[in-house]
């Protein structure tokens, strides 16, 4: 049985592009059903967990209740503000599609409001993006939205000039993508800022309100903040009450299991899984899918023959950042690549992981198409709560 609480599966390294208008919600998001419709011993619930009693076996969904034998629990992580959850109303994350809906929408809305604004600040703080975070959720929103106002929206406007938008970076570390080699976070810093991004390192957010943020001792009036700055595990970790670490995951051990709970396993990023030399498994989707296909494997070989697995071994397959058009770093470790290089195989190792071919034939063609035109097409302004809670953020 597979409970989720969305009928789709997500494939969040490309939520950003959804973000900045240059994909539609559906290329990223495949129904569960039609991913299982071959797996006839698998039933899907759709539904959200709400208690999980370990002594009796159950999972709480509101007033039902499931008995398990075995547990696994793969939820992910969710939004981090690090002790501040009040700038989530002013700086929305990217975790989910909604997120990222509501992101475009802003971003978007802030250009037509500058259009009919006949207030140059007000125009100028419209027409500035906040992103908080030099990761690479970070790094590829800022140069995704770099992209979008200096060559999709340059020519849609008769008033204002999307061209001219500012687009920040902060960064409280002393430098982007810090799980990189220092010299692939120096290229793409120089890449960042020749596509016109303000990059500022060391600059750690003191507060956000609705009309800006203050950071370095400086208020930077903005239209648009958005946080890539933390994330913790799902809240399904503290259900099972047991000690979890700072980041709400829980410990497993070289099979996964949670120690002290019978026939109950956590992977992703909702686990806190140590490597051979006690360092804890860095929060990346090849971890997590890593280890789904070896719980996968090896509950059914323990089911069907009571075998012991073999302690989980991560491969690492190297880590990717895309910098802007054509532009990308890759850390294979030994060997790091970079440039058009480094771009051409994201976007096939992106393509490829995408669930189901008919997102894989039409993503490859709209990004075939966007790179010849720089056109994005899904650009509508969908009405959604803003900070203040009126209909449109």
């Amino acid at each position: 049985m597979l409970i989720d609480r969305d009928n789709f599966h997500l494939f969040q390294p490309l939520l950003y592009q959804v973000a900045t208008a240059a994909l539609s919600p559906s290329d990223i998001a495949e129904p569960i059903r039609r991913m299982l419709r071959g797996q006839e011993n698998c039933e899907v619930v759709l539904g959200e967990v709400t208690a999980i009693d370990t002594q009796k076996r159950q999972i709480g969904m509101g007033a039902e209740t499931v008995t398990y034998d075995i547990l696994v629990l793969a939820a992910g992580a969710t939004r981090s503000y690090l002790g501040h959850d009040e700038w989530e109303q002013f700086a929305p994350s990217l975790k989910t599609l909604e997120d990222a809906l509501a992101i475009r929408t802003r971003l978007l809305l802030c250009f037509e409001r500058a259009e009919t604004s006949r207030n140059p600040q007000e125009q100028a703080r419209l027409m500035t993006v906040v992103v908080i975070g030099g990761g690479p959720s970070g790094v590829e929103l800022a140069g995704s939205i770099a992209e979008l106002v200096r060559h999709t929206l340059a020519k849609d406007f008769r008033r204002i000039s999307p061209a001219a938008t500012r687009i920040i970076l902060l960064e409280a570390g002393s430098r982007i993508l810090a799980e990189f080699p220092e010299a692939l976070s120096r290229y793409a810093a120089q890449r960042l800022a020749g596509l016109g991004v303000e990059v500022r390192e060391n600059c750690a957010v003191k507060a956000i309100t609705a009309a800006a943020v203050q950071a370095d001792g400086a208020e930077i009036p903005a239209g648009l903040m958005v946080w890539a700055a933390g994330v913790k595990a799902s809240p399904l970790a503290q259900m099972l009450g047991v000690k979890t670490d700072k980041h709400g995951r829980i410990a497993a051990g070289s099979d996964l299991a949670v120690a002290g709970l019978s026939g109950v396993y956590a992977l992703g990023d909702l686990a806190c899984v140590e490597d051979t030399m006690g360092k804890p498994l860095p929060g990346l989707a090849q971890v997590a899918k890593q280890q789904g296909t070896y719980l996968g494997r090896s509950l059914a070989a323990k089911i069907e023959t009571g075998a012991t697995p073999m302690p989980f071994a991560f491969h690492d397959r190297g880590n990717v950042a895309i910098v802007g058009r054509h532009s990308a770093v890759v850390d294979f470790g030994t060997i790091q690549l970079r440039g058009f290089a480094a771009w051409l195989l994201w976007a096939v190792v992106h393509i490829w992981l995408l669930a189901g071919l008919q997102h894989r034939v039409l993503v490859a063609i709209q990004w075939a198409w966007r790179y010849v035109t720089y056109d994005r097409g899904a650009r509508q302004i969908m009405p959604m709560p803003g900070a203040d809670g009126s209909a449109r953020p």
